[in-house]
């Protein structure tokens, strides 16, 4: 584990993930330790996955997980995002053959220690991706979504609660309920608001 003072290169970085057990996402020098996730952040990932390739992989575009890493262009960041879709070419790193650039849609789970960071840092560094279109954030402790959409300059935010609700991505033509997303998710307890959460330095 890094200490948080240190510094190291993105050749640097990138050398270790290759020999690292663990997903590290980095950030202007430090690495970041990436939470253990759940079995429902697991259930809603693949049931993302599965529907949006499902969806839109017939159209010819390519649906990754969270073993795919993300590189922002704009910064030296590196992240692995839940799932993505990228329609058409894919822009690889030239650092990295298993890293990709050109997101259209990113979507993240929340766990316990991630909500601030998905929604707060995370979301502001997103938001300089050229290519991206639509930004979901799915809360795993009940039935709510946070739905970004760019229009424009700007991005608009639309908010789904309750499982009859129904996702539209409007970028890749498709809709997706979320009976589908939160399909075999167990709920520990009844909530109507995700919970606060923070991220963990490595």
């Amino acid at each position: 584990m890094l200490k948080p003072d240190t510094s190291l290169s993105p050749e640097q970085y990138l050398a270790q993930e290759e020999k690292s057990r663990d997903k590290r996402e980095y950030w202007f020098g430090e690495t970041y330790m990436m939470a253990g996730a759940s079995l429902n952040h697991n259930r809603i990932a693949n049931n993302m996955y599965k529907a949006l390739d499902r969806l839109v992989a017939p159209r010819g575009c390519s649906v990754f997980t969270s073993d795919i890493r993300l590189r922002s262009s704009k910064e030296e960041v590196y992240v692995y995002p839940d799932v993505m879709v990228i329609c058409g070419k894919i822009e690889i790193d030239p650092r990295q053959p298993d890293t990709v650039m050109n997101p259209q849609v990113i979507v993240e789970v929340w766990s316990d220690s991630t909500q601030d960071y998905d929604s707060g840092a995370k979301f502001k560094m997103y938001r300089k991706i050229p290519s991206l279109r639509e930004y979901v954030m799915i809360d795993q402790t009940a039935p709510y979504i946070e739905h970004y959409r760019r229009d424009g300059h700007f991005w608009v935010l639309e908010t789904l609660e309750g499982i009859e609700a129904v996702l539209q991505l409007r970028s890749l033509a498709c809709k997706i309920d979320l009976a589908e997303i939160y399909r075999q998710v167990e709920w520990a307890e009844s909530k109507s608001k995700p919970k606060s959460r923070k991220r963990k330095k490595a």
